[in-house]
C-alpha cells in the first residue's frame, strides 16, 4: 500500500512539474522581473524578502509552504530538515514559507523553535501566499503543506499541494540532473 501511495505521488508530482513549468514561462513571458518578486514576504527578523532571493543560486530550491497548525506540516518538517542537511552544501536547499501571517506570527515562531527548523523560513499573510501561489502556478492553493520546486536557474519546475515524500523530490531532481 505504501509503495502504491508513493507511485501515485510520483505520477502526480511529475505531471504537475510540466504544468507548473508551462504556467511559469507563460506568466513570465515579456516580464522583466519574476512574478515572485511582486510578493514580498518577511523573514523572522522582520526583513522584507522574496522567494526570488533564494531561487536561481545554481542549485535546486524546494519551497515548503506551511502553517503552524497544519498537522501534516508538523509531521513532514523533520523529513525536509534532513533533506536540507543532506543537500544544502551540494545541489539543493529548502526554504520554508509560513502562511500564518501577522496574527499567528508567534505560533509560526513556536513551530520553528519546536522543530528546531534548520532552513530559512519566510512568513506572509495568507492572502499574499495564496496570491503568490496562484500567480506562479495558475492554480489555487488548496491547503498546506504545498511545495514549489525551482531548478538551479530559478525557474519553477514543479508544484504540489499536499504531502510529498522527500524521496519523490530527490527522484525528480535526480531525473532532471542527468
Amino acid at each position: 500500500m505504501k509503495n502504491c501511495r508513493i507511485a501515485v505521488w510520483v505520477i502526480a508530482f511529475v505531471m504537475s512539474a510540466s504544468v507548473g513549468a508551462d504556467t511559469q514561462s507563460g506568466a513570465a513571458a515579456g516580464a522583466t522581473a519574476s512574478p515572485a518578486a511582486f510578493y514580498p514576504l518577511e523573514d523572522f527578523a522582520g526583513q522584507t524578502r522574496t522567494v526570488d532571493e533564494f531561487a536561481g543560486q545554481g542549485r535546486w530550491l524546494v519551497v515548503m509552504i506551511w502553517a503552524s497548525d497544519c498537522h501534516i506540516c508538523n509531521e513532514e518538517v523533520p523529513e525536509y530538515m534532513a533533506f536540507h542537511d543532506a543537500h544544502n552544501d551540494k545541489d539543493a536547499s529548502v526554504l520554508g514559507l509560513s502562511m500564518d501571517g501577522d496574527t499567528r506570527h508567534k505560533e509560526a515562531e513556536a513551530f520553528i523553535d519546536r522543530h528546531l527548523v534548520n532552513f530559512p523560513s519566510l512568513i506572509g499573510e495568507p492572502q499574499t501566499v495564496m496570491s503568490l501561489y496562484r500567480h506562479l502556478t495558475g492554480e489555487s492553493l488548496a491547503g498546506t503543506p504545498a511545495f514549489l520546486v525551482y531548478d538551479p536557474k530559478g525557474e519553477l519546475a514543479a508544484k504540489q499541494v499536499g504531502a510529498v515524500p522527500v524521496k519523490v523530490i530527490e527522484d525528480f531532481i535526480g531525473s532532471k540532473q542527468g
